[in-house]
């Protein structure tokens, strides 16, 4: 036994530092077109106090960390080692939900929680919370929130970061805090909520807004072990809708009507490919929904709440079907073979082991960027080309846009499903894939969440910023050890 797994295994017990094949194998790639490298070493963790012990120690020996908080495969890059002799942190074991506060709100989580296991505690309080589209399984929530997946309920989304609010992180250097207002008092969130505070401003401490470091850098400052989260009142009665249409510019006008005047709760594009992989049990399944499905539909969800859930359910399909008819579309509760019922327990699902995106053939790529959605045809339009230039084709092209922050922008998302097991395909796949994703960035997509090649086709257009991300990765992580290499981020 080498030296770092003895000291390693003084923190955490040997039975929870793996070396052998299989576990580092099982580390070293995802779904993503990342380049496998395994890991030295795979160490799980039950505490702060152990993430804060390793931290230190890898500080040093020079180890690099690369933080995991969600089971089953990854997808986009962010967990796969980037640097040889890295050592994976797998958090997925901290699962203890440390507060649900009914009347805040509010809800503490470690970040080995997923969402069918904070729904379920949040149920028992009447309470929920706002899902990303049909999570894997073993989806970590505080990693979804880091990551700033889209909500569902962007419609009441006050900015890119919520419903994440205060955090407690080890930093890269290994010093701990807590972040927003739960750094004002003591580290200790039972003796905090016992004098009534309860982690729900995510701003501070003091003037700087930490968790601000924290969204989107894809553990390249430090690791998070709790996170509170905004929560909402459980709602007695919910209705799922859909729009049809035969192009995706049919219902722009139309949703920008019903995101303005705050009506519903989910609204969300899919084309057919899209909507029939989220819906079919299997490939098979999905060709039968697909031929008699529209080429584009708009999922409409309308909450009750808690006051009145029956009048508001019918007041606002009356107003949605009137806007929908005011642009030729029309609000129906159910399409050929599929209810809204269906459709809205598959987008709230928190599905099987691995991604709904993979039923059509396996394996899949995603492109995702940020626009507004009067843009969404340029890059529509676009996909096509260079996908029929690659050969690849069209109808197996998936397409998802989901409003965020209030819908003042888009979620955009195109899927590229493909054999993995065929080398032709794969390689074609990739090559659309870094094409479409260069082509796009001059077109001025956002990559908001920069995994992969994003982050410097979105770094590049800014030097300013990076110099500063730099200069703040060298403050908070001066030995480089935090996902090293991920965001292209060295510190200073």
């Amino acid at each position: 036994m080498d030296g770092l797994v003895e000291k390693l295994a003084a923190i955490v017990g040997r039975e929870n530092v793996a070396d052998d094949a299989s576990t580092l194998e099982r580390y070293s790639k995802d779904g993503s077109f990342a380049v496998p490298m395994k890991p030295r070493l795979v160490v799980k963790v039950k505490s702060a106090d152990e993430v804060q012990s390793i931290v230190k120690l890898a500080n040093e020996t020079g180890t690099p960390l690369v933080p995991v908080s969600s089971t089953g495969p990854g997808q986009r890059g962010d967990t796969v080692p980037s640097v040889p002799e890295a050592v994976v942190v797998d958090l997925s074991g901290m699962k203890r939900i440390l507060s649900v506060n009914r009347q805040q709100r509010m809800a503490v989580v470690e970040p080995g929680v997923t969402y069918g296991e904070l729904n379920a505690a949040l149920a028992k309080e009447g309470l929920e919370f706002s899902m990303p589209l049909a999570p894997k399984a073993g989806k970590s929530v505080v990693a979804s929130v880091l990551d700033m997946e889209p909500r569902l309920n962007a419609l009441h989304q006050w900015n890119f970061i919520d419903p994440l609010r205060c955090t407690e992180v080890v930093w890269g250097d290994g010093n701990r805090m807590y972040t927003g207002e739960a750094g004002g008092g003591p580290l200790d969130v039972e003796k905090q909520q016992a004098s009534e505070k309860w982690q729900v401003s995510g701003t501070g401490p003091m003037m700087l807004d930490f968790y601000r470091l924290l969204t989107g850098s894809q553990g390249s400052m430090g690791i998070v072990t709790w996170a509170s989260l905004k929560c909402e009142a459980a709602s007695p009665l919910h209705a799922m809708h859909l729009v049809p249409a035969s192009k995706a510019e049919d219902l722009i006008d139309f949703v920008y009507r019903v995101t303005r005047l705050r009506l519903g709760s989910e609204m969300l594009i899919l084309n057919r490919a899209a909507l029939a992989a989220l819906v079919a049990d299997d490939a098979a399944g999905m060709a039968k929904l697909a031929a008699d499905m529209p080429a584009w539909a708009a999922l409409v969800g309308i909450s009750g709440q808690s006051i009145l859930p029956e009048k508001r359910v019918q007041a606002q399909t009356l107003d949605i079907a009137e806007i929908a008819q005011q642009f030729g579309l029309k609000l129906l509760p159910s399409l050929p073979g599929l209810s809204g019922e269906k459709v809205y327990a598959k987008v709230t699902g928190t599905g099987g082991a691995s991604s709904w995106k993979k039923k059509a053939k396996g394996s899949f790529a995603e492109l995702f960027f940020t626009t507004t959605l009067d843009r969404f045809p340029e890059f529509g339009a676009k996909m096509n080309e260079l996908a029929s230039e690659a050969g690849y084709p069209l109808g197996d092209i998936g397409v998802y846009i989901n409003p965020q922050n209030m819908g003042t922008s888009h979620h955009c998302e195109f899927i590229l499903p493909y054999d993995g097991a065929c080398a032709a395909e794969t390689a074609r796949a990739k090559k659309l894939f870094v094409h479409a994703s260069e082509v796009f960035a001059g077109m001025g997509a956002y990559y908001l969440r920069p995994h992969g090649i994003w982050s410097r086709l979105q770094l590049n257009k800014d030097a300013q910023s990076t110099m500063i991300l730099q200069r703040m990765k060298g403050i908070f992580d001066p030995n480089n050890i935090m996902n090293t290499g991920k965001l292209g981020l060295q510190g200073e």
